[in-house]
């Protein structure tokens, strides 16, 4: 069950409550080697749940990811593990301050179907080297990759250092409402919701990350570049990316010509769709119905095809399509579209495009194609998003050393590298009084030394 999960896994870290370097090393190394060794496994299990995915896109999107957020993190957390001295006024000298990393004992992770070998494995290692014990609940619509996830957690560590729970919402349900350490959710805005309310009646600190609509603004740059960056990640795993491009902000008299770039830039990624084994299919038949959906109720909006080929329902191979003129009230304009579907929206003046963006809840992404430094700088500082690459689409998820996360509706909190580190960790305050020292003067009862000493400390005098 999932309490006895929990439990072996609290008694464990109870028995360590604070890893050594050594330890924490063995952990990431073991997962390290074990995926690497298995990564044709990885690929077989990630094929086998999507029906079509592209090895090479496996490969890079998943493997790749955490191999090397693996590699960053054994190469910094004997630095992050430190003790750090901190200073101390003069009116408590000669004491000691720090601050000491403590692990925070048993951290959940509930991970998405979308990406479901990254996004189980890149916060489980980062939780490991912050020195957790960790509870991994992977989506129910990926089984074929939680096997595979649960063997190499097996075969790479310890008993009751990660372990793997599954079934469907009512699971996930538990592991929010344990007395967790930490739980970090990745899906969407509206489960988000939910996971953060059963949190709370543990009081249990949250990441939330969420999604959104990510827009894409097409300023003054190359046409065709930038349709080719926007298609590449909009239909990078069929658009099933919570930071995909959801929708592109595009010059008005730019327009025509942007969507056949767009046509232009599907067509060079992907001369077939439907047969092409380098396009991934929908998940399932839920999310294939979803978004003809999406375009069905767009009304009149006009709708251009990338490739001259019928969907197919059977496969789940959904033609990609762009959308101009959908009202504003339709649902592909609202919800986040999490498949190959972009939204051409016009706009007159650069500060328009801007206004727009910021009218609209805050997103997981922002990407801006733009040649001007000072516009640049402009739509920088006018815009919050959870992350931003400028002149290409998603890349900046792939920095280890950046923070990922969003804000506000598409998400709390961050995790990657130091900023993962520190997430799964509690710096702890910590301060060593001197056996000489002069607190004792601020003692009751106060008399006339104390009196004397108050104006030197609300003057700072003792600082």
């Amino acid at each position: 069950s999932v309490q006895a999960a929990f439990d072996a896994l609290s008694a464990a870290f109870a028995r360590d409550v604070n890893p050594s370097l050594k330890t924490r090393l063995a952990w990431l190394s073991n997962v390290e080697s074990a995926l690497l060794q298995r990564q044709g496994d990885a690929v077989a299990a990630l094929s086998a749940d999507f029906g079509v995915r592209a090895p090479e896109e496996t490969l890079v999107a998943e493997v790749f990811l955490v191999l090397s957020a693996i590699r960053h993190l054994k190469k910094h957390v004997d630095d992050w593990m430190r003790v750090e001295p901190r200073a101390v006024s003069l009116a408590f000298a000669p004491g000691r301050a720090e601050v000491r990393p403590m692990p925070l004992g048993v951290v959940g992770v509930i991970a998405p179907w979308n990406y479901p070998l990254q996004l189980s494995l890149l916060p489980v290692v980062t939780a490991l080297a912050a020195g957790n014990r960790v509870l991994l609940k992977p989506s129910e619509f990926t089984p074929s990759t939680n096997a595979f996830v649960r063997s190499l957690l097996t075969q790479a560590l310890p008993e009751h250092v990660v372990t793997v729970v599954e079934g469907a919402a009512e699971v996930s349900s538990q592991v929010a409402s344990l007395p967790l350490g930490h739980l970090l959710f990745t899906g969407s805005t509206a489960v988000g919701r939910k996971v953060m309310a059963a949190a709370a009646q543990n009081l249990t600190p949250v990441t939330l990350e969420l999604g959104g609509k990510s827009p894409a603004i097409v300023g003054k740059c190359d046409l065709d570049k930038a349709a080719l960056s926007i298609m590449t990640g909009k239909l990078y795993n069929a658009g099933q990316t919570c930071i995909a491009p959801d929708y592109a902000l595009v010059p008005r008299a730019l327009e025509e010509a942007f969507v056949r770039a767009c046509v232009a830039a599907a067509s060079k990624l992907y001369p077939t769709w439907g047969s092409n084994p380098d396009a991934t299919s929908v998940i399932n038949a839920h999310h294939y119905a979803r978004l003809e959906a999406l375009v069905a109720g767009a009304g009149d909006a006009k709708v251009t095809r990338t490739h001259a080929e019928d969907s197919d329902s059977t496969r789940r191979r959904l033609v990609p399509c762009i959308v101009q003129s959908a009202p504003d009230a339709s649902a592909i304009m609202q919800e986040e579209i999490f498949g190959p579907l972009l939204p051409v929206v016009p706009y007159d003046t650069l500060d328009e495009a801007i206004a727009y963006v910021r009218a609209r809840p805050q997103p997981l992404a922002l990407y801006l194609f733009e040649k001007s430094g000072e516009r640049i700088e402009h739509v920088l500082n006018s815009c919050v998003a959870g992350g931003v690459t400028v002149n290409d689409t998603m890349l900046h998820i792939a920095q280890d050393d950046l923070p990922f996360g969003g804000v506000g509706p598409s998400g709390m909190g961050a995790y990657h590298g130091k900023e993962g580190f520190l997430t799964f960790t509690k710096m702890v305050p910590v301060f060593h009084q001197s056996a000489l020292n002069a607190t004792g003067l601020l003692r009751p009862p106060y008399g006339k030394l104390v009196r004397r000493m108050i104006p030197a400390l609300l003057r700072g005098w003792l600082d």
